[in-house]
Formats: structure tokens, sequence, C-alpha cells
């Protein structure tokens, strides 16, 4: 047979059409989750009133939940390398529902603090999983299924501040329990999922094909742990600077531009809003020109807008961090198809270690910063905040491969 036949078939096999169906599943999932998510964050102002809060104690919160899936996502991760367990998705948006409730009607601080512990749980048990099944769902087009996913989570964040602004401020936090539904609307998709996903490890074990256990990194041992390590500091620049817009934009605009909380809240969704357009971009931008040149512009291009934000009336405030969710959102599917084309037989881990420690830096930011903020004020911390980006330089010893 020719090499020309064989490539071609290679081609055929893997290029397999892309599992639509499965794929917007997938992704209203995580639009449903991190939802979910972004109302703790929405809530902020209003848990801060409510129990009295400093500034540290709000970053507890964040901290909280995304330490929490932090710890838990890399282990998940493994250990769903070695046992995959489909129907472990709806579970783990059942811990996100009952942490919902519980934020609902928590009585006290540590109460709301348990209601972030389960929905960090339940992002845990989500994200490594739900990442491999758009992997298999993408046909062969990695970078493309990894921003459509990534865009279900950003719109939920999006979505989550307006829900705040429009429901929950003018109705209280007892209303957050309204959303219980959006929940089981998760559920019932994940359970789908999961009967597609059981379906599909059935088949594959049925076929064992002979290439499972030769795929293996292009790249030595030790040059893929120094990529990786390569990788998670971009990830830290990345996630330590947007905890700092995320977790205090609002309380940066009411105290700097004496904006209404509800102004401020549509301020934030419009940040996250083009967050979410951005990531859309990464995926298939890389798919065709390579991940090393997205990773390198979305890190590094958004410093010269973060270093001025400090110093931009409110005006050029709002766009400056649109163009600064637009731009950097872009990394995270370029950075995460990266290492998953370095490690091809540890899907699970990787993605559980890249969201996990994406979790973690963006939690423990949040911790970092509220305490900064409560020294030296929420301006201080978006000055010191604004040279992170140009920890984007690094990226210039990521290898240049052909897919990369």
């Amino acid at each position: 047979m020719s090499t020309a036949t064989l490539s071609s078939q290679a081609a055929a096999t893997t290029r397999r059409p892309v599992a639509v169906g499965i794929l917007a599943a997938i992704t209203g999932s995580h639009l449903v989750n991190d939802m979910m998510q972004s109302l703790i964050l929405a809530l902020y102002p209003i848990l801060k009133g409510q129990f009295q809060l400093s500034f540290a104690q709000v970053g507890l919160i964040t901290l909280t939940y995304q330490l929490t899936a932090s710890l838990f996502q890399p282990l998940i991760g493994l250990r769903t390398d070695r046992r995959p367990a489909p129907y472990s998705l709806p579970f783990g948006m059942g811990s996100t529902l009952c942490g919902l409730l519980l934020l609902a009607y928590a009585p006290n601080f540590a109460m709301v603090l348990c209601a972030a512990m389960l929905v960090g749980i339940g992002s845990a048990i989500f994200h490594p999983e739900s990442s491999r099944i758009a992997r298999l769902a993408s046909g062969g087009r990695h970078g493309l299924s990894q921003s459509v996913f990534q865009v279900g989570g950003n719109t939920g964040t999006a979505i989550g501040p307006l829900i705040a602004a429009a429901v929950i401020v003018p109705n209280g936090r007892t209303s957050v329990a309204w959303f219980a539904g959006a929940a089981l609307l998760g559920i019932g998709l994940l359970s789908y999922v999961g009967r597609w996903y059981q379906q599909h490890l059935t088949a594959s074990a049925a076929t064992k094909p002979a290439t499972t256990h030769r795929q293996a990194a292009a790249l030595p041992p030790r040059t893929v742990a120094w990529v990786i390590a390569i990788l998670l500091v971009l990830i830290f620049s990345k996630y330590f600077y947007i905890a700092g817009l995320s977790s205090y934009y609002t309380f940066y605009l009411i105290q700097k531009f004496q904006v209404s909380v509800q102004s401020a809240q549509l301020h934030l969704f419009g940040f996250l809003l083009a967050s979410a357009a951005g990531t859309l971009i990464g995926g298939p931008v890389g798919d065709r020109i390579g991940r090393k040149p997205v990773i390198w512009a979305s890190i590094l291009g958004v410093a010269p807008f973060a270093l001025v934000l400090p110093y931009a009336d409110l005006g050029w405030t709002t766009v400056l961090t649109m163009l600064i969710g637009f731009v950097l959102s872009s990394a995270f599917s370029a950075i995460l198809v990266y290492a998953q084309e370095l490690m091809p037989n540890r899907i699970g881990t990787v993605s559980g270690l890249f969201f996990g420690f994406a979790f973690g830096m963006g939690g423990l930011g949040a911790a970092v910063l509220g305490v900064m903020a409560d020294h030296t004020g929420i301006f201080r911390v978006y000055q010191m905040i604004s040279f992170l980006p140009l920890l984007g330089i690094v990226a210039a010893f990521l290898p240049s491969r052909r897919h990369a």
C-alpha cells in the first residue's frame, strides 16, 4: 500500500465528524455550571453588606471554592484517566446545586464558605471529564472544540452579574434559589452526555486500536516538564490578574467613580461578556497558525491596556477592561490544547492540572489581593497587578512545533 494511501487513511481517522449534539450539550452544561459559580462573585456586594465582611473575608469566599476545585481537579483527572466515570458529571452538577441552595439561605459567614466549598467540589468533578469529552467530540479540531467549550463557561460567568443586577439585587439573596431549575437542566444534559460517553467507551474497548499505547509526546520527558512549568507560569499571570478584575471590579468602580451597585454589575457583565467572545478566538486560530503565537499575543498583548487601566476615567475603564477580557481570554484554550498535545495519553490529568491550577491561582489571588485592598486600598491593588501580564514574555521559551 502506498504512503499516500496510508496518509489519507490516517487523516480520515483523525478527522472524524464533530459530534455537534454532544459538544452543544457539554457547552450548555458548562454555561450552567459557571453561571452558578459567578452568582457567588455577583453576590459579593450583598454578602459584604449583610454579614459586614472585610475585603479579606470576601477574598476568602473566592479562595474557598477555587482552592477546593484546585485541589480536587488534578486528582479526579488522574483517577478518570485510569478508570473513566461517565456518570460522575451529573453528580458534580448536583453538588453545585446544593451549594447554590445553601448560598441562598446561609445564616452566617461560615455557611457561606460551606456553600462555596460545595460549588468548588462540583466544578472539580465537572471540568476534567467535560474537557475530555469536548476533545472526544471534536472530530480532531481540538482547538475549536476547547474554545466552544470554554465559551459556554465564560458566557455563564458573564450572565451571573446580569442576573444579579436584574433579579437578585432587587429581590434579595434568597432569590438565588430560583435558579435551581438551571442546575436541574444541567443534570439532564450531563446525563445525556454520560450515556454517549459510556457508549464511546464500550465501542473503544471493543476495537482496541493498536495506536492507543504508541501515542507519546514528541519531546523528551524533561523538556515536557519544562514546557508544562512555563505554561503554569502563564496561567499564574493570567488568573492572578483576572482575580483582581473579577473579584473586586465592582468595588473598584463603586469607590473610584461612585456608581451604583447595579451599574457596577452591568460593567462587570460587559467585561465578562468580552471575555466570553475572546475565548472563541484562541482555539480555532491556534488550530490554524499554532498555539504558541496565540499564547504569546493573548497574555503579553494585554500588558499596555493593563498598565493604563488604573489611570483611566470611567468611559476608558469600560473600554480597556473589555479589551483586556477579549484578548486575555483567548489564552486558556490554546494553553490547554498545547499541554494536551504534549501528553496525549493523560488528557484527564492535564485538564485537571490546568483547570485546578487556574482555579487555585484565582482563589489565591482573590485572597491575597483582598488583604492588600484592606491595607492599601483597591486603587493601589489595581496599580500593582497591572504588571502581571508582562510575565507573558516567558512564552518565548516555548518550543515552536508544527501543531503548537
